[in-house]
């Protein structure tokens, strides 16, 4: 079992600092928790479409298309990581990353599949109500 050596001299366990973490994730608001999957989410759409922009940078060094992605991957990024810090800006930020939702609602209504539609809408109102609420504020209270 691996050791660490804190400045007290006293061992723990390297597996100590597990519990606090697994705390810090209990003591999260349901709407922190949905914004986080949505990001990551986001992010895992992100390592799908690189590919697809790397290939485009060979012909042309910049493209619409890569820099849209990497002003989104930043974007993404930046926002995650304020509201894992729980800062106060990470809420409106978190809202203008979770407004994506908005414009694939009626894209997916109009696809061949609309009933994807009627489900992003569901999610867009749940990642909503859930970025309003109260504990949420409450939460990302860090200056």
């Amino acid at each position: 079992m691996r050791t660490t050596r804190p400045l007290s001299g006293l061992r723990r366990p390297a597996w100590h600092h597990r519990a606090a973490m697994v705390d810090r994730i209990r003591e999260m608001p349901g709407g922190i928790r949905l914004f986080l999957v949505y990001a990551f989410l986001i992010l895992a759409g992100i390592g799908i479409a690189l590919p697809y922009v790397v290939n485009l940078a060979i012909g042309a060094p910049v493209t619409l298309e890569g820099v849209v992605l990497m002003v989104l991957l930043a974007y993404t990024i930046f926002t995650t990581t304020l509201v894992l810090q729980r800062k106060e800006a990470a809420r409106n930020l978190a809202f203008g990353l979770a407004t994506l939702t908005l414009p694939a609602i009626p894209l997916l209504l109009l696809s061949p599949a609309p009933g994807s539609g009627f489900l992003m809408g569901a999610f867009a109102i749940l990642l909503f109500r859930g970025l309003v609420r109260p504990e949420v504020k409450g939460y990302l209270n860090e200056p």
